[in-house]
């Protein structure tokens, strides 16, 4: 099934981390949400109790329709399974 319109979005947030140079250092993450539209993806983010506890702010959003030659289309599906990540010493040897 298709996402019902739903949209990619990169949220861009920055906080202030005491754990992190004493809290004077500026972090930034990119958290990526589907939604439908750019005031819905904010919404989304800032309910998310992360972004609460840190006392997140968004510094900006970004729809992506498109990665390199290719379109970007969002397919439901619950039944997630985790994505792969690899790690520094897998990714050195690719």
């Amino acid at each position: 099934l298709r996402g019902a319109n739903m949209k990619l979005f990169m949220v861009h947030v920055g906080f202030y981390d005491d754990e992190v140079g004493e809290g004077i250092y500026e972090s930034h993450i990119n958290i990526f949400v589907a939604a439908g539209n750019p005031k819905s993806a904010k919404k989304k983010i800032m309910s998310m109790d992360k972004f609460r506890d840190k006392k997140m702010h968004i510094d900006g959003i970004k729809e992506i329709n498109n990665v390199d030659d290719y379109e970007v289309h969002l397919i439901k599906n619950p039944k997630q399974k985790k994505a792969r990540v690899y790690s520094y010493d897998e990714s050195k040897k690719l």
